[in-house]
């Protein structure tokens, strides 16, 4: 936003505060500006069109004029968003954002350069969807002569002088029906940039919020939003991260977020409806965005999501065929009723490692072990305002595997159905291959044992009962015999339906 700033990615704060921490001083100095579409622009235009319009009416500079259809709905400094007023419902601790915006938001088209394309930008680093939310400069968009929304700390494109040109490549050939199935799907639910705008928009305005209380903070959107495996009606998961130090998840983390929590309650209870404290393992704040119509998950320090999300980012760019396999999978899974871990099946991170792990233990691997080949780059211990440049100097992965993205579907339900072992057996994304269940408490009395490839913990913990488990693996089985057979998506998956949720 503000191409020639000498502050472009470091936070704004006073000078006793920088004294007081270097934590995020160490931000690059020169991050570049988000490139804008000639449509963004025109369509930021308007916007600043109607907010002037709104305060000279407001000074009574100007007679009564009809109202602009539609009509944005603001933040409290006035960044517009459009929106709508679609209830929002909560079930457990499994968000339902699918409900909450309705078809005719969710199917809106906004024009891009890549829109009437099949192509998709094959280098890891944030493709021309947006380059965002990596918390940069966290001055409150306020409107300009071009208002557009603050964006300048963002994940750098690779058209930087460091890298070069992004390599793009198509996406898989579909000869068959059930691979044009799988990526007809893909093409229909996948995020938008609009989508993630909006969540970019709301995780500004609220990291300008919340640094009122915690100067030091920064905040992060993290998951699906940004791994390159989110869908037009995937939620937001943020991550405050308030010092460089780990902090303990059952009391300290709980009582920021209930500072967090009345501080949306009530000062931003104008765009921040139901604020909710959820005392889980890692505790979260659950909120909607009345704005963006969007559904978040806010935690503390849990900063091992950060890790994962560019990990899973260079996953899901170094070969074509796994952002569609991916997508599809999610969308089975929410169908069968099996995607939920707040009812004892599986997260939607743990259904990515579990694809991402098939695709390494192929006899003819698709995916590497990145961790593995390039451990430099997926340090653990790195420092987190480096982490998003990692994924910029992964080159892809050519793999002699050509199978179709229907016979990969299909032999990922046979994997998991007939070949895992689940009694002996641990899922690793790390090591590329199934290794033998450690002996720690935490893998004891788990039917499904799933590695986070940072922190070594079970993503799939919440599968604790024998019956949801019988209940995960009987549709694995059920749905691959179907498919072997039928050759047809639509036997395991109502693609129309499927797709007007978005």
């Amino acid at each position: 936003m503000f191409p020639n700033s000498s502050n472009l990615g470091r936070p704004p704060f006073p000078p006793k505060h920088q004294q007081q921490s270097n934590f995020f001083n160490k931000l690059p100095l020169n991050m570049p500006p988000t490139l804008l579409s000639h449509q963004q622009i025109i369509d930021a235009q308007f916007n600043f069109q109607n907010a002037a319009l709104s305060r000279a009416l407001l000074s009574r500079n100007l007679a009564p004029i009809p109202a602009v259809t539609p009509q944005p709905m603001t933040y409290g400094n006035g960044s517009p968003v459009h929106t709508s007023d679609a209830p929002t419902l909560f079930r457990g601790r499994k968000r339902l954002s699918e409900r909450s915006i309705p078809h005719d938001v969710k199917r809106q088209r906004f024009h891009s350069h890549h829109s009437e394309t099949n192509v998709v930008n094959q280098a890891v680093p944030l493709p021309e969807e947006r380059r965002c939310s990596f918390p940069g400069s966290i001055q409150s968009p306020l409107f300009r002569a071009h208002y557009v929304p603050d964006l300048t700390g963002c994940v750098p494109p690779l058209r930087d002088t460091l890298f070069p040109d992004p390599i793009e490549t198509t996406l898989p050939v579909a000869k068959d029906k059930l691979s044009q199935q799988v990526l007809e799907l893909f093409q229909a639910c996948q995020q938008q940039t609009y989508d993630l705008n909006r969540k970019e928009l709301c995780r500004t305005e609220l990291q300008r919020e919340i640094q009122r209380i915690f100067p030091q903070s920064r905040l992060f959107l993290v998951g699906s939003s940004l791994n390159g495996f989110g869908t037009r009606s995937s939620d937001g998961d943020l991550c405050l991260v308030v010092k460089e130090e780990p902090v303990n998840q059952k009391t300290e983390a709980r009582h920021i977020l209930s500072l967090v929590q009345k501080l949306f309650s009530t000062k931003l209870s104008s765009y921040i409806e139901r604020p909710q404290l959820i005392r889980a393992k890692v505790p979260i704040v659950k909120f909607r965005d009345k704005v963006s119509c969007v559904e978040f998950d806010l935690n503390v320090n849990n900063v091992v999501g950060i890790r994962n999300t560019f990990l899973l980012r260079t996953y899901a760019y170094i070969e074509n065929r796994v952002r569609p396999l991916v997508l599809v999978v999610k969308k089975w899974a929410s169908f069968h009723d099996i995607n939920d871990a707040s009812r004892g099946t599986l997260s939607s991170y743990s259904l990515v490692l579990m694809v991402l792990h098939y695709l390494q233990t192929l006899p003819e691997p698709i995916l590497p072990s990145l961790q593995k080949n390039y451990p430099e780059s997926f340090d653990p211990t790195m420092q987190l305002h480096l982490v998003h440049q990692a994924p910029c100097t992964i080159p892809p992965y050519l793999s002699k595997n050509g199978s179709s993205l229907g016979d990969l579907l299909i032999g990922f339900f046979k994997y998991y159905a007939t070949e895992f072992d689940w009694s002996h057996q641990m899922i690793s994304v790390r090591e590329a291959k199934a290794i033998p269940r450690p002996d720690g408490i935490e893998w004891r009395n788990k039917f499904i044992c799933v590695e986070e490839p940072f922190d070594g913990t079970n993503t799939a913990r919440a599968v604790h009962e024998k019956q949801k488990f019988d209940i995960i693996r009987g549709e694995f089985l059920k749905s691959w015999q179907v498919l072997r057979d039928k050759k047809d998506l639509n036997c395991i998956l109502p693609l129309r339906t499927t797709m007007q949720k978005r």
